[in-house]
């Protein structure tokens, strides 16, 4: 470690002045509480809700209920990254899946930023052109050269997720080979850092996602858990996704999927301790509630 704290092996990326804040688009999210992402799958084949809000107007409703319970932000995606079988999405119905339920959010709750989850820059560029403020993208601009472009031009918000992989294998173990887990993972979210900075992305719209679960085994995203506090120092706020996922299972000996709300509300609250500061989640309401108590606890250490 360095006398600041920081490891070398992020030493050399750039740290933006962001104050707190998160910009996205022509808003802001200030980061002076949890910020709850809610998940949006509208898909047939996700790991957990696949074909549960395929239907646009049961998608809406879903939202509407998800802004109720507490989320700050809507995540909606049309392409599935799931463990087994994922199978790529071409733009075009990627892009008939998100863009009637995204339109309808922005109309329906136009203060709440609406996120697009997607790798592809034609599907980001019409979800920006419906109102969207954030682009998720699970590849971190590894996989559509256009994307840092669409997003420098948009000025909308960023996630840099880590993953390694195309969208069939991300979610596999196909890839999760490390000699260090945190030393590749940081150091591969370097470059996605890099390519946003030098396309004109401010540091400011930057948020970083280590990626749980993705290339990674149980293990790796215990690792990565364990080393938020090294991510959060470089100055980008911490995004986590937790839900749900594999690991979650691992620890606890829940196999089916949405039976892990308790332990990623664990996995949440340990994060939220270590430095994270959004939390992309399937279950709206128990997150926010257990994410709120936590960090009135936090305040209350800090006086």
């Amino acid at each position: 470690m360095t006398a600041g704290g920081v490891s070398q092996r992020t030493s050399e990326i750039q740290r933006p002045p962001h104050g707190g804040r998160w910009r996205v688009g022509d808003g802001e999210i200030v980061l002076d509480r949890p910020i709850v992402m809610g998940i949006l799958n509208v898909t047939p084949d996700s790991f957990s809700d696949g074909g549960q809000f395929a239907d646009p107007g049961r998608a809406v409703e879903r939202a509407a209920r998800m802004i109720a319970e507490g989320a700050d932000i809507i995540d909606v995606g049309g392409e599935s990254t799931r463990p087994q079988g994922a199978r790529p999405v071409g733009a075009a119905e990627e892009r008939e899946r998100v863009i009637p339920v995204i339109r309808e959010i922005v109309r329906q709750f136009p203060r709440v930023s609406v996120s697009i989850d997607t790798v592809k820059a034609e599907t980001a560029a019409a979800a920006l052109g419906e109102g969207a403020r954030i682009v998720n993208d699970v590849s971190g601009f590894r996989i559509d050269p256009q994307m840092a472009a669409v997003c420098s031009a948009a000025g909308c918000g960023v996630v840099l997720m880590h993953s390694r992989g195309d969208v069939s294998t991300m979610g596999t173990y196909e890839h999760a080979v490390y000699d260090d887990v945190v030393a590749s993972v940081l150091g591969e979210l370097a470059g996605s850092l890099r390519t946003a900075l030098s396309s004109g992305i401010g540091g400011e719209a930057i948020v970083l996602d280590p990626g749980l679960g993705f290339a990674k085994r149980s293990e790796h995203s215990l690792a990565m858990l364990a080393a938020i506090p090294e991510l959060a120092a470089l100055g980008y706020p911490v995004l986590l996704g937790a839900s749900r996922k594999r690991f979650v299972g691992d620890l606890t000996g829940v196999g089916e999927p949405a039976s892990r709300v308790q332990g990623t509300v664990g996995a949440n609250v340990a994060g939220l301790m270590l430095g994270a500061r959004i939390f992309r989640v399937h279950d709206v309401a128990q997150s926010r509630q257990a994410l709120d108590v936590a960090w009135a606890v936090l305040a209350a250490a800090r006086r």
